[in-house]
């Protein structure tokens, strides 16, 4: 039997772990197609089922799970030890793992003054929606906006952004809603996990309606923000995001009632990566920073 490919390998220990082709789809950066792809050559290679699919997920077959652990156990090493050849370099680089929509408007134009505190430490910015394996990916610090439950990793609560409702001003006449509830007689444009609108209505003390869930969503807040500005509906975004939209007259502000999000920005970090100087001073810098832009 000819060698199979490292990606191949790689690929069946992430589903292994996960217990999901779209989950190590998206931990891997690639498609489900491609998971499927890897796993039908490596058993076609192997010449056995290494997964029966279930209701839950995928689980490992006997020869699955044979297989699974010393191949986890690799490329943990691997990861060891390209983790300890950076570190032999002698330089501090920090990999920052973030969304696209918070690195452009809040952490980016905010590193200068980073790096004039810390001028040994070089910034390397990620800009991915997924949380992805900190230690695989070898990423030192994810700043996420969720709800702080992030199993088998550390997380810092940084700042919870406030919610406002945007629309084209040719979509929405000044003074035509009043109340919260009048949101719902247009086109409502969604986050992904369509959860802001009903949580914002909720808190405004409107009751439960369909049409609070129903609309386009996009995966990224500028995209959102795109889709408002264009017309197609009445858009929940975190303040800060549309400010320059709304400076501009492309965007305007429809309802004086902002509300929290449910959701805050976390910084998040494998177990005990604090202890090492320079996250430990990204750490205290952005905590700060985010207090202070409050």
């Amino acid at each position: 039997m000819s060698s199979v490919p490292l990606q191949t390998l790689r690929t069946f220990v992430e589903v292994g772990q996960r217990g999901s082709i779209k989950a190590a789809a998206q931990a891997l950066h690639v498609t489900p197609g491609a998971i499927s792809q890897q796993i039908r050559l490596l058993e076609d290679r192997v010449g056995l089922a290494l997964f029966t699919r279930e209701r839950q997920g995928l689980r490992l077959t006997p020869a699955g799970a044979t297989l699974h652990p010393a191949l986890l156990q690799a490329f943990a090493q691997i990861d060891q030890a390209m983790a300890a050849l950076e570190a032999s370099k002698g330089q501090h680089t920090l990999t920052i793992s973030t969304v696209a929509t918070f690195a452009a408007s809040w952490l980016v134009p905010r590193l200068g003054a980073f790096k004039q505190l810390h001028p040994g430490i070089e910034i390397r910015v990620e800009a991915t929606s997924a949380l992805t394996d900190l230690r695989r990916d070898r990423v030192d610090v994810a700043l996420r906006h969720g709800l702080g439950d992030y199993p088998g990793l550390e997380s810092v609560r940084l700042m919870a952004p406030v919610l406002v409702p945007v629309a084209n001003p040719q979509l929405v006449a000044p003074g035509a809603i009043r109340e919260p509830a009048d949101c719902l007689d247009y086109p409502l444009l969604h986050d992904s996990d369509r959860a802001d609108w009903p949580l914002w209505l909720a808190a405004s003390g409107v009751a439960a309606d369909a049409r609070a869930e129903r609309g386009n969503a996009f995966e990224d807040d500028f995209l959102l923000i795109r889709a408002a500005e264009s017309g197609q509906g009445l858009a929940l975004v975190p303040q800060q995001y549309a400010q320059q939209e709304i400076a501009a007259g492309r965007l305007a502000q429809v309802l004086d009632k902002p509300w929290p999000a449910r959701f805050a920005y976390y910084a998040v970090t494998v177990p005990g990566a604090a202890e090492r100087p320079e996250v430990r001073a990204f750490l205290d810098w952005i905590i700060d920073a985010a207090a202070n832009s409050a």
